[in-house]
């Protein structure tokens, strides 16, 4: 089988140079080789992501890993938001607003004309919970911010609008395992 070389650009790495076509892709030499490595080795692609994780872990213990590679991207004071305007099956008025980072929803709200209805209290309240703890999953998924215990606890906390409600009752209960985990951690400081 003759390869032809051509000019356009990589699929793989934005190289615009000696391409072959692979497939339906134009790909450089080194993609080309790598894929075709992939294909006849597939056990090797997982040797490969393990030793990459493991020269990560390496460099990171002696300091020479960039903190930006090191630490996960912060929100800035102000995100660009696209806003949604819903009706729900009662005929209840809702606005959804996404912030976004870069294309990728990093946040997502809900709210009604209606907050001010009794009735829609306990609905709204878990809706925002529920918003809270997605945005809080979308940044872990496209910023790299790590999931804790405390974050949740903390998104239940705002969530909470009346008393006994079901973010603060789910606060309570999860703030429980806290307590146990600075119990464990004291424990373990004390033992010889």
């Amino acid at each position: 089988m003759t390869r032809k070389k051509t000019h356009d650009r990589c699929a793989g790495c934005g190289q615009t140079k000696d391409l072959l076509p692979l497939a339906t892709r134009m790909l450089c030499q080194g993609c080309c080789d790598l894929i075709t490595g992939v294909i006849d080795n597939p056990g090797a692609l997982e040797r490969l992501l393990k030793l990459a994780e493991t020269k990560s872990d390496a460099r990171q213990a002696d300091g020479n890993q960039p903190a930006a590679e090191t630490k996960a991207r912060e929100l800035p004071d102000v995100l660009d938001a696209v806003r949604y305007r819903t009706t729900d099956r009662d005929r209840n008025t809702w606005y959804v607003s996404v912030s976004e980072l870069d294309g990728h929803p990093v946040e997502i709200f809900a709210s009604t004309a209606f907050d001010r209805d009794q009735h829609l209290q306990s609905r709204i309240s878990n809706l925002t919970t529920i918003t809270r703890l997605i945005s809080l999953i979308l940044r872990h998924i496209f910023l790299g911010e790590p999931l804790t215990l405390d974050k949740t606890l903390t998104q239940l906390n705002r969530s909470s609008r009346q008393k006994n409600d079901l973010p603060e009752m789910l606060a309570q209960v999860l703030s429980n395992y806290t307590r146990k985990q600075n119990l464990n951690a004291e424990k373990d400081v004390d033992s010889p």
